[in-house]
């Protein structure tokens, strides 16, 4: 398995995490190891793009009022 070699970890940093590792009674090497696997596993974020189309496919369901009408029936209160 390859190995990856981190530099100029903060002090505090590595501090903390040997504290997480010792309260979850694993190795810093265990805890660093199951810290990027799950950042691995997140899903990546939306593009812009994507976000876009997720926004408008969920406004498709609604139907949206015309704001020009409700400013014209507003005014002639």
């Amino acid at each position: 398995m390859p190995n990856v070699l981190v530099r100029d970890v903060e002090t505090s940093i590595l501090e903390k995490l040997k504290a997480r590792a010792a309260r979850s009674g694993r190795s810093l090497q265990s805890e660093v190891q199951i810290i990027l696997k799950d950042a691995a596993a997140q899903a990546e974020p939306l593009s812009e793009l994507e976000t876009a189309r997720k926004i408008r496919e969920s406004l498709k369901v609604k139907r949206q009022s015309d704001s020009a009408e409700l400013l014209r029936e507003d005014r002639g209160r």
